[in-house]
C-alpha cells in the first residue's frame, strides 16, 4: 500500500481530482492525508466529505518545528503531493522526504516559475509574452520555486484570442487528465 499526502492551499480541485483517480483506479495506492496552510481552504471540505484527515499548518509548526514531519510519518506517507500550495517547502521536510515530493506548475517551465507565479499570474505573463503554447510542468521540490528535477510536461496551443482565463481553463485540463497519471507512475517505480 502506498500512502499519499496531499498539501493545497485553497479551492480544491486537482486535489478531489487526485483522491478521485486513485479511489477508482489503484486499489494499492491511497489519499490518506490533506495538509492546508488555509482554515479556509474549500479543500478542506472536499476532504472531510471524503472521509480523508486533514491538517492545518500554521507558519511556527511548518517552519520551526518537526509537527508536520512527525504527522507524515504517522500516516506512513510515501508521496507528498502539491496541488495548489503556496507556500515554500522547508528543507528540513525535503530532507526527511528526498524525492518524495512533487508539484505541478501551471506553465513550461523553467519559463514563467518562481515566486509569485501562480494561478493566473502565470496565464497573465504567458499570454503577455505572446508565447504560441503553454501547458504543466510536474516535478519534484527542491528548496527554489519552480527549479526542481522535471518529471514530465504536457502543452496546449495558444490562440491569438486567448484570455489568461481561457488559457486557465486549457492548462486546468490538462492537470486533471496528467497529474494522477504521473503521480501513480512515480508510486509504481518506487
Amino acid at each position: 500500500m502506498k500512502n499519499i499526502a496531499i498539501f493545497a492551499s485553497g479551492e480544491g480541485t486537482n486535489a478531489q481530482n487526485i483522491i478521485n483517480y486513485f479511489k477508482s483506479n489503484a486499489a494499492a495506492i491511497n489519499v490518506v492525508l490533506v495538509v492546508s496552510n488555509n482554515a479556509n481552504a474549500k479543500v478542506l471540505n472536499r476532504a472531510m466529505l471524503l472521509g480523508l484527515r486533514t491538517i492545518i499548518v500554521d507558519r511556527e509548526m511548518f517552519y520551526n518545528s518537526n509537527k508536520t514531519i512527525d504527522e507524515l510519518k504517522f500516516a506512513n506517507i510515501d508521496l507528498i503531493v502539491l496541488a495548489g500550495f503556496l507556500w515554500r517547502i522547508p528543507e528540513h521536510l525535503i530532507d526527511s522526504f528526498p524525492n518524495k515530493i512533487i508539484n505541478i506548475h501551471p506553465a513550461l517551465l523553467p519559463k514563467f516559475g518562481g515566486k509569485g507565479m501562480y494561478g493566473i499570474n502565470v496565464h497573465k505573463a504567458v499570454i503577455e509574452a505572446k508565447e504560441k503554447e503553454s501547458g504543466i510542468s510536474i516535478h519534484f521540490v527542491n528548496s527554489e520555486y519552480d527549479e526542481g528535477k522535471l518529471i514530465s510536461q504536457h502543452k496546449c496551443e495558444i490562440s491569438p484570442s486567448d484570455t489568461p482565463e481561457i488559457l486557465a481553463q486549457k492548462v486546468h485540463e490538462l492537470e486533471i487528465e496528467y497529474f494522477p497519471k504521473a503521480i501513480f507512475n512515480l508510486l509504481i517505480q518506487c
